[in-house]
């Protein structure tokens, strides 16, 4: 099961049990004794690998004569070179500005590029030529010069991510990097049924995984026990079945507003919002706001435990499928992802003959509002709709799923989030204060030791479109508990998803990986200081 009875940590055990790391910001030390010595970052030495490297030549410096240089017609180059700057401006002083004015030298930001770079670095990709004259990011899209200026971050020394200025110097290796994606989908989920997370901590998160160019955030937004999204249609989803979580708290919701928010800022990160409805199981806070939605028309009490599966919406009633309708109406028109997640796991109050009837009619939803449906893999004891994707949770030793495989071979595609390694709720190990268990302890290594691309044995390595690392809820209450679980075993499903199978190796890796704890800890970030992992002395 992919969420069975954890033991709730309530606040006053997490306060006790929390080691101070994870209840005050760790803080970044201004001296650095070794900066006058301090050599440039490798180009082979980020975090995902890129897919080629060449090394050579002087290094490039930023110093406070250096502008970003943007292509003249571009909003999305412009728009990158402010993010840029944004980013360097306090830690090294400099003024830093932006101008579309040509020149040879400085940080040069060009976006689009002859029809062979297209071909070659594709949608996200970019390039990367460092002299000691200019750093120069080119790309055929905005994404692509997005996930480049991370990677220049990641190549200039860690204090660049502080707040306050800092000594430099700001150097960058001589070279070239020329890098693409493995896969399109490289995504992360973040859970906000079970603990509600406001705005501005969803927006941390986007910040934290844009650094490893994720791009897409899936957001697990109704569950029993919380539902997540105004819908106007149906306005006590948000406004009573918003109002609990695990545990008993507060619970809340977003208002439309506050999902348009969030949709602006993750597309400023080249991030798209994969929205979730879980259907037809998981659904208590919906069957608790509406009576009429229940087979004997009584409510159920709002739920704050962690069981799974007791609930079902009512399949022989039509007015399920007009609140299905509904929901699906509004939530597609908010979004402009293709995307949309009807959950389709776990739904044991549902007969097989129900669930079948009811995810064909869910399914045909979601396509009338011009939507891609995505369901947990159980989509695939159905009927799954022609283009429909199949997310799979299950673990290593239940790999061999026939009915994933026949449906992949069908064509159904297919995104991969084995619970046993992708789980970025499970624990680290059995001393862990946050986290379950249920699939195992999942330390930094096993995250990262697995192939996507022959994980599911039988399935065309060509059905799987990508990656995700969900994060379920029921033991996290705000940020640094996200921070803690997800760091550092996002880094390595993000490069699982990123970097060339031929790149992926682990004693390579998790010395790459130690030198992002720096810069984490200059972010003010909680995580997991895993003994795998060769971190550099604090």
């Amino acid at each position: 099961m992919r969420r069975i009875r954890p033991l709730l940590l309530c606040a006053a055990l997490l306060a006790t049990v929390l080691p101070a790391s994870l209840t005050t910001p760790a803080a970044a030390a201004d001296d650095d004794p070794g900066r006058h010595t301090r050599q440039p970052t490798p180009l082979n030495q980020v975090v995902p690998a890129p897919e080629s490297v060449k090394e050579g030549g002087g290094p490039f410096t930023v110093t406070e004569r250096t502008v970003i240089r943007v292509t003249a017609s571009s909003r999305e180059a412009h728009r990158v070179g402010e993010q840029l700057a944004a980013l360097l401006r306090p830690s090294t002083g400099y003024r830093l500005p932006v101008t579309a004015r040509p020149g040879r030298n400085g940080i040069q930001l060009r976006l689009g590029g002859k029809k062979s770079d297209k071909s070659q670095l594709g949608a996200e990709g970019y390039r990367l030529q460092i002299s000691p004259r200019a750093a120069v990011i080119s790309a055929p899209t905005g994404a692509g010069l997005f996930h480049g200026m991370q990677t220049l971050r990641q190549l200039l020394p860690p204090q660049v991510e502080s707040r306050t200025r800092q000594p430099g110097p700001w150097q960058v290796a001589g070279g070239t990097v020329s890098d693409r994606p493995r896969y399109a989908y490289r995504g992360a989920m973040l859970d906000v049924s079970r603990h509600f997370f406001g705005v501005d901590e969803v927006k941390r998160y986007i910040d934290q995984l844009a650094m490893y160019k994720i791009n897409k955030l899936h957001l697990h937004l109704s569950d029993d026990q919380g539902w997540r999204i105004a819908i106007d249609s149906w306005p006590r989803l948000a406004t009573y079945g918003g109002g609990s979580e695990v545990g008993g708290g507060p619970g809340g919701y977003y208002t439309k507003a506050d999902y348009r928010e969030i949709l602006r800022y993750a597309g400023e990160h080249e991030m798209t919002v994969v929205p979730e409805i879980d259907m037809p199981g998981h659904t208590n806070a919906a069957l608790a706001s509406y009576a009429e939605l229940n087979c004997d028309g009584v409510a159920p009490p709002r739920y704050t435990g962690t069981e799974v599966g007791f609930s079902s919406l009512c399949v022989p009633l039509d007015v399920t499928y007009d609140f299905v309708d509904d929901v699906v109406r509004e939530l597609a028109a908010m979004t402009p992802g293709p995307y949309l997640h009807i959950g389709g796991d776990e739904a044991h109050s549902t007969s097989h003959e129900d669930y079948v009837a009811f995810m064909e009619r869910a399914q045909r939803t979601v396509a009338k509002y011009g939507k891609t449906v995505i369901g947990w893999h159980q989509l695939t004891g159905a009927e799954p709709a022609e283009g429909a994707v199949a997310q799979y949770w299950g673990t290593s030793g239940a790999a061999d799923e026939p009915e994933v495989v026949e449906a992949a071979k069908k064509g159904t595609r297919l995104i991969l989030s084995p619970a046993d390694h992708a789980y970025l709720d499970m624990q680290y190990n059995e001393d862990t204060p946050l986290g379950l268990h249920w699939a195992g302890y999942v330390e930094t290594e096993q995250s990262y030791d697995w192939e996507p691309g022959s994980y599911i044995k039988g399935a065309p390595a060509g059905a799987v479109m990508g990656v995700e690392a969900p994060l379920w809820s029921e033991t996290l209450e705000k940020s640094e508990h996200i921070e803690f679980m997800a760091f550092p075993r996002l880094p390595g499903i993000a490069e699982l998803g990123w970097s060339p199978a031929s790149a992926h190796d682990w004693d390579d890796y998790r010395v790459r990986l130690a030198q992002q704890g720096p810069r984490w800890d200059r972010l003010g970030m909680e995580y997991w200081r895993s003994p795998q992992v060769p971190w550099p002395a604090r």
